[in-house]
């Protein structure tokens, strides 16, 4: 019994339609004389295709964007990163191949792997920009190209920071603190994906009016998500300064831009028992600094002494499990009676005191 096989793909699942057969895997279509030569009888090796025409290769490369972009408009990562990936073999100057066979291989990536998947969408910039300036003809063609680049990039960016936050902010508190550092590594990454876009459209393509506008937006989504990590950074002023210096580009192309306001202290004992410093409990104890403890001068005095010791504590200690067990006992006493006496433990952005 006689059965075609795929030239492409190697499968055997074809429909026939309107005079041409079509690979149920990966969309190639032939005409009735082509399928008749890709005819082999079952259980025999397909015989090795015979060199293509120019119009016949050109057929396929058509065949193989029309099956990826109908993947990705469908939101099929997985088939879109395979058929961008045969694209890339078939055309190796094709930028949109490069970005997406890494940008779908990334989506796909598990929580262990976050870090490593934002690393190589921000290794493949150089490789796909320098496509689309060798290969796309034209300022509108070329932005156009950018712009699929950049809000794929932001999307991704965000997508990864927010897959590494949800996870560290489900880990039970007992264990959260052996996390941290895990969390801020996959968020720096994740966050690099929009920085290192943002400033590589401004130096290489800085000239359009409207890449201008991209690489704002790539360092504003950039910036909302690394500012929620300087409080778990050793380096708090390095981090901050680093957020103004990308605001200072920002100002370039829109100079109404303000800097966020950016926490580079907290409740260190408290976030280190509870693991998080966005959680009832230290909301709870924010609310009574900022509303009670703040408004004395022996409150304040109180404060900084505070803020003076309690970072080296939980360099040092705040790791371990018997500094937490010494204090959480005590904090959870304050927090149920500054409950009870009507301090919210709702969700609570600190004041300027």
């Amino acid at each position: 019994m006689k059965k075609i096989v795929c030239e492409m793909c190697q499968g055997s699942d074809f429909t026939k339609q309107s005079g041409e057969f079509i690979c149920n895997g990966c969309g190639m279509k032939y005409s009735l004389e082509e399928a008749k030569a890709l005819m082999v009888d079952d259980g025999e090796a397909p015989a090795p295709a015979a060199s293509a025409s120019n119009s016949q290769k050109d057929t396929e490369l058509e065949n193989l964007y029309v099956i990826a972009r109908r993947a990705k408009d469908s939101n099929d990562s997985e088939g879109a990163q395979k058929y961008y990936e045969m694209i890339t073999m078939k055309d190796p100057t094709s930028w949109e191949a490069a970005f997406f066979s890494v940008y779908y291989k990334s989506m796909s990536c598990k929580i262990a792997e976050i870090q490593s998947a934002a690393i190589q969408v921000s290794n493949c910039y150089d490789t796909v920009l320098g496509l689309v300036k060798d290969h796309v003809q034209g300022e509108a063609e070329q932005v156009a190209a950018l712009k699929q680049i950049a809000t794929h990039a932001m999307s991704i960016s965000i997508m990864l920071f927010n897959a590494a936050k949800s996870y560290y902010d489900g880990i039970d508190i007992s264990i959260k603190s052996r996390y941290t550092q895990e969390y801020v590594n996959r968020g720096i990454a994740s966050v690099n994906v929009a920085y290192i876009l943002g400033g590589k459209l401004d130096s290489q393509f800085g000239s359009y009016a409207e890449v201008n506008n991209l690489s704002v937006m790539l360092w504003k989504t950039g910036v909302s998500n690394h500012k929620l990590l300087v409080i778990w950074l050793s380096n708090k002023e390095a981090a901050k300064n680093e957020i103004i210096g990308i605001g200072n580009h920002i100002r370039k192309y829109e100079p109404s831009y303000t800097d966020p306001e950016i926490k580079t202290s907290g409740c260190y004992v408290a976030t280190a028992v509870y693991g998080s410093y966005d959680c009832p409990q230290v909301w709870t104890l924010r609310r009574y600094r900022d509303n009670t403890l703040a408004k004395t001068w022996y409150g304040r005095a109180f404060i900084r002494t505070y803020y003076a010791i309690s970072p080296t504590l939980v360099k040092w200690f705040g790791h371990t499990d018997w500094f937490k067990n010494m204090w959480k006992g005590k904090l959870d006493s304050m927090v149920e009676k500054l409950n009870s006496e009507g301090v919210e433990d709702t969700p609570y952005e600190d004041k300027e005191w």
